[in-house]
């Protein structure tokens, strides 16, 4: 890596540091703030290390709609949290094109995804109400990258897909189940490792 990627880097740890701080003193201005420097670090991270292939540019298009997924999550809204939703299905679209160029999905991957995602499924169902259709529809996308991601030898892949993966169940949890500041404690470190390592792969 050069200079400019290892304080890129620099500036994405020092973001997510100030992103939890301000998520456990429940500070919404240091939110915004500091989850869109964390978001803009994994771009330049990507854009740092260069992009060139179809595989790097479909990544850098998966960052680049997961950077606008994350801003409208910033959003407390239904709309604005169906729009971020649709963000990161688009994002998981563009990972899946990328991953399936350098792997093979495998039976027990599939496997393992599928039980997977009947445990999310069975636990989240109950709490859905009117959401059931989009989140079951972006369930499927991101079952599909995380599967996609199992089928590569890259260890920054199918790692990235599974914290990505991991995430989201905590994104879940706080929209749908219970809101708690354990949930983006937890939650946001295993996002933005995802989206630096799937940036690194890209590489």
């Amino acid at each position: 890596m050069n200079d400019w990627s290892w304080g890129v880097l620099g500036l994405g740890g020092l973001s997510l540091v100030g992103l939890l701080w301000a998520e456990w003193q429940n500070r919404r201005a240091a939110r915004a703030l500091f989850k869109s420097l964390c978001s803009l670090g994994f771009l330049l991270f990507a854009l740092s290390l260069g992009v060139d292939g179809w595989f790097a540019q479909l990544v850098l298009v998966g960052l680049l709609l997961s950077a606008v997924g994350d801003v409208l999550l910033l959003f407390g809204s239904s709309r604005a949290f169906l729009a971020g939703l649709g963000a990161f299905l688009l994002a998981h679209l563009a990972y899946l094109g990328a991953f399936v160029q350098v792997g093979t999905p495998s039976l027990g991957g599939l496997l393992l995804v599928l039980a997977m995602g009947y445990g999310w499924l069975r636990w989240l169902w109950p709490h859905l109400g009117g959401w059931k259709a989009p989140v079951l529809a972006y369930g499927v996308v991101i079952s599909l990258m995380f599967w996609a991601g199992l089928g590569t030898a890259q260890s920054e892949i199918w790692l990235g897909a599974l914290l990505f993966y991991l995430s989201d169940l905590f994104v879940a949890r706080q929209r749908f189940v219970v809101q708690q500041p354990l949930n983006p404690l937890l939650g946001l470190p295993l996002y933005y490792a995802a989206q630096y390592l799937l940036a690194w792969a890209a590489r």
